[in-house]
């Protein structure tokens, strides 16, 4: 999948127990990856990700994003479905955001790692 032994270490110390996150949306903001949006009548303009959340999380999911993006098959189809929209930070951003939740899923239902 991309997350190794060590990351896998990393990630179980800062976030203790999961179930303190009722879904992947919560473990994406306790991260910071979540994205910032602001709305005022019909505009809908997007500010980038929170930074509110866990700086040393937040890269070490951005890192695992830009290293494992091309040997998991979930990663892949997400980065070539985006590289024509995304680019750059933005992308391995969103990879880090993809890359999170699936982490949150196989933990969450304590299922071993099975890409579709």
């Amino acid at each position: 999948m991309g997350v190794g032994k060590l990351a896998a270490g990393i990630i179980i110390g800062f976030v203790g127990d999961i179930r303190r996150f009722p879904k992947p949306e919560s473990l994406v903001a306790y991260c910071g990856l979540d994205p910032v949006v602001e709305r005022s009548g019909k505009a809908v303009v997007s500010k980038g990700i929170s930074r509110r959340g866990n700086k040393y999380l937040r890269s070490l999911f951005y890192f695992l994003a830009q290293i494992s993006y091309s040997v998991n098959s979930i990663l892949l189809k997400f980065y070539e479905s985006h590289k024509d929209n995304l680019h750059g930070r933005k992308l391995y951003t969103a990879l880090a955001r993809k890359l999170a939740k699936v982490v949150w899923s196989v933990w969450y239902n304590n299922k071993s790692y099975e890409p579709k």
